[in-house]
């Protein structure tokens, strides 16, 4: 940064020289005109006007370098810093809990791993670059200007000060106003990604419009917001521009009078206009810089109020690399942040190793919450939860969770093919074709085969959109099974499936879970017939427990539920 500047310095010195000479041997000219003496004269002086032309040539060519490395090191360290606080967020975001991302919006999440990152990025690049520039500048350019004209320099230097009130004054509101712009962005993000994300229901109700006006609503807003940051630029750079133009104006004044007194030369003159365009950028820059500042410690706030979110991880953990006895669940209550209720009020069971465990209850029973429990998604209010006697804290949870099949109730598919999605659940490396096809074939899949038309290649939608509820089903407990899972866990997955094709299923999941460990959660019975332990739930309470054959042979709620769908 400083040869750079030096070398921007030395330019105005070799004007000022050559300039000198020039009037000087214009002066000798006139009084030899005629004379021999006046074309050596000539001569001479388009030899030195040639050597200061190269000689400023070089000079340039030499900042051009040093101003090339100068970026090359900044900038690209700049790219590194946000290509490692990316990863950073990225991998935070993942270690977070379920709970955080009930609480944040997916458009905020992206706004700050994108956008702030981006802003960050701006501080530690360009922001610091133009900082040691604007220091480096005012420190050579003043004191070149002070050897030559002292009384100079103070004059063209009084506009300055003035600049960097403004500068200051001004960026409390620029501060302000990009927190404010900010924000509305995440908004806008969050209300983008929930339209598209849920095109389908949209379209379905006819809310094309409603949901324009709304957006058009939230866009305004942030039109506006923009806008009062652009007024206040549109305000300050002109008075930046204005103040050191009459540091320009100051020197053709005050330096006309100086040359006139014969205290400076004409070179002087041309020599401080350009140590003051030397500065003009560097004081506008600070404006700028003063800006990218405030917005980077805005965006670094918003980011480390993620980033400081603290993740409870056990001081001694072990791995389980297999799964031997039982889980077992000891009075476990659940209640939701926010919530009046408990979601699960003191449940209790064990399900030994190779036993099927269905669970049975009407919406809102509490179900899916063990289902996250169990997945270590969530953790009890109260009450604990063994893996083979050991409690949740004292295991590692990515290994446990590996030797987990998980299908949820709310299918997540991938923008890929479907072999990829199916291909997903499989942790060892690339699967093959055979492997995809047995794992379809398991979860009845392939019968669709003839309506897709690139079979297994075949890229589906966002989310699976291009495909039908069953499909997504099916595909999703493929995914589950091409894993040979220790633990199977079925979250109300076949309720979008046919008679037919939930008995082919359920047919093949006996024959593959044979010493596994099966949780089958579901509303309807037929889902539970090769369970050994049925648990009915009741507004998070376990209302019955035992096996098939106990709770059919009694008046329970089961054989209610059984006798119930049998008719329909």
């Amino acid at each position: 940064m400083t040869l750079s500047n030096l070398f921007a310095v030395f330019p105005a010195q070799s004007v000022r020289l050559a300039i000198d000479l020039v009037v000087s041997n214009l002066k000798t000219y006139q009084l030899f005109k005629g004379s021999s003496l006046s074309t050596d004269i000539e001569a001479d002086t388009i030899q030195s006007l040639l050597y200061f032309g190269a000689l400023i040539i070089c000079l340039a060519l030499f900042r051009g370098i040093f101003m090339f490395l100068m970026r090359q090191t900044i900038i690209v360290m700049s790219r590194h810093i946000e290509y490692d606080l990316k990863n950073e967020i990225y991998n935070k975001y993942q270690q977070l809990p379920s709970s955080f991302y009930k609480n944040n919006s997916t458009g905020d999440l992206m706004a700050r791993i994108s956008d702030d990152v981006g802003r960050v990025r701006m501080y530690v690049g360009p922001a610091i670059m133009y900082a040691i520039n604007l220091v480096v500048s005012i420190i050579l350019v003043i004191w070149a200007m002070y050897e030559v004209n002292p009384k100079l320099t103070f004059l063209v230097l009084i506009p300055l000060p003035f600049l960097s009130l403004a500068i200051f004054y001004v960026n409390h509101y620029i501060n302000l106003k990009s927190d404010a712009i900010q924000q509305q962005l995440s908004v806008l993000n969050s209300f983008v990604q929930e339209s598209f994300s849920g095109i389908r229901v949209m379209k379905s109700f006819g809310l094309e419009s409603a949901f324009e006006i709304a957006f058009e609503k939230q866009s305004e807003e942030y039109r506006k917001r923009q806008l009062s940051l652009a007024y206040t630029d549109a305000k300050f750079f002109p008075l930046m521009f204005f103040l050191t133009g009459l540091s320009t104006l100051i020197i053709l004044l005050a330096g006309g009078n100086e040359v006139i007194e014969g205290r400076a030369s004409t070179g002087n003159i041309a020599e401080f206009i350009m140590y003051v365009y030397l500065l003009t950028w560097p004081f506008t820059s600070l404006g700028y810089t003063s800006s990218l500042i405030q917005r980077a410690a805005v965006s670094m706030n918003r980011i480390n109020e993620f980033l400081n979110v603290k993740v409870e991880s056990p001081n001694e953990v072990s791995k389980i690399v297999k799964f031997e006895q039982s889980i077992e669940f000891k009075n476990v209550s659940v209640k939701y942040p926010g919530k009046a209720h408990f979601a699960l009020e003191n449940i209790s069971f064990t399900i030994q190793k190779g036993e099927t465990l269905a669970i049975l209850g009407n919406t809102g029973s509490g179900k899916s919450t063990i289902a996250q429990l169990l997945m270590g998604l969530i953790q009890p209010t109260s009450g604990e939860i063994r893996i083979d006697g050991r409690r949740f804290q004292e295991i590692d949870i990515q290994s446990y969770r590996k030797l987990i099949g998980y299908v949820p109730q709310d299918v997540f598919l991938f923008s890929d093919s479907i072999a990829n999605n199916i291909a997903f659940g499989e942790e060892q490396g690339p699967c093959s074709r055979a492997r995809i096809n047995e794992a379809a074939e398991m979860a009845a899949f392939p019968e669709d085969f003839e309506l897709l038309k690139d079979g297994f290649n075949t890229i589906i939608g966002e989310r699976g959109i291009t495909l039908s509820g069953g499909q997504k089903q099916r595909i999703s407990i493929a995914r589950a099974l091409i894993k040979s899972p220790e633990i199977l866990l079925l979250d109300d997955c076949l309720s979008a499936l046919d008679t037919l094709t939930e008995s082919k299923i359920l047919k093949n999941l006996k024959n593959i879970l044979g010493d596994k460990t099966g949780i089958v959660i579901s509303h309807r019975v037929s889902s539970v017939g090769n369970a050994n332990q049925l648990l009915i739930l009741e507004d998070g309470k376990i209302l019955e427990y035992g096996t098939k054959k106990s709770l059919e042979n009694q008046a329970s709620k089961f054989a209610e539920m059984l006798k119930n769908q049998l008719k329909t």
